[in-house]
């Protein structure tokens, strides 16, 4: 949950009751583990949402991280779909300035959503450096307030099925939680190496 990073600004403000661990939201939960079911379930619909109906076999924008970070949260937060404009970090560890943001969204957009979506007829190979690069960046930029990891993995999922691909295997990465760090980490080096360790265990069958 939230208390997992310290954040600074007007979206860090907590649920009253809730000791400062589930962000202020509409709903009025006060409850980490009833905010983690909720968002759980949500994340389901959007699932469903994105494989079942609209599944989009084309090229990716940030526009779509906005989107489908709305459709999953939108009636809990106000602010969901909307870039942060907190600074967050995890220990001693910052993610991307706030003010950076947009600059850093418009590069994300260039670098990678256009360079690897749609993800059509690429090797395993090619297909896991193309999630590393995209899935690093994206959570060195930690664009929104709350659930960026899990939206980076819908992101791979996505373009793992354009790749004819199944829903990628995490269970390694909840297992080893220093060693996925460590690879998001490596990637302020543009280090990808040890992400697309992951990815490629990920993608096994």
């Amino acid at each position: 949950m939230t208390n997992r990073y310290d954040a600074s600004g007007s979206q860090s403000e907590f649920q009253p009751g809730s000791n400062g661990e589930v962000l202020r939201n509409q709903l009025g939960i006060s409850k980490p583990e009833e905010m983690d079911e909720i968002e759980l379930d949500l994340l389901d619909q959007l699932y469903q949402y994105t494989f079942r109906r609209h599944f989009p076999d084309r090229r990716l924008t940030v526009a779509d991280l906005k989107s489908w970070h709305h459709q999953w949260l939108g009636n809990v937060y106000p602010w969901a779909g909307e870039p942060r404009n907190v600074n967050l970090s995890k220990g001693d560890f910052h993610f991307a300035a706030a003010d950076q943001i947009p600059r850093l969204l418009d590069e994300f957009q260039e670098t990678c959503l256009d360079r690897f979506t749609p993800s059509h007829d690429l090797s395993d190979a090619a297909l896991c450096e193309a999630l590393a690069m995209t899935h690093v960046e994206l959570i060195l930029i930690h664009p929104f307030r709350e659930g960026n990891g899990r939206l980076a993995r819908l992101v791979a999922d996505v373009m793992a099925a354009q790749a004819n691909r199944g829903l990628l295997d995490y269970s390694e990465w909840d297992r080893d939680k220093e060693r996925y760090f460590a690879a998001i980490q490596q990637g302020l080096d543009e280090d990808y190496g040890p992400m697309v360790g992951l990815m490629s265990e990920a993608l096994k069958d």
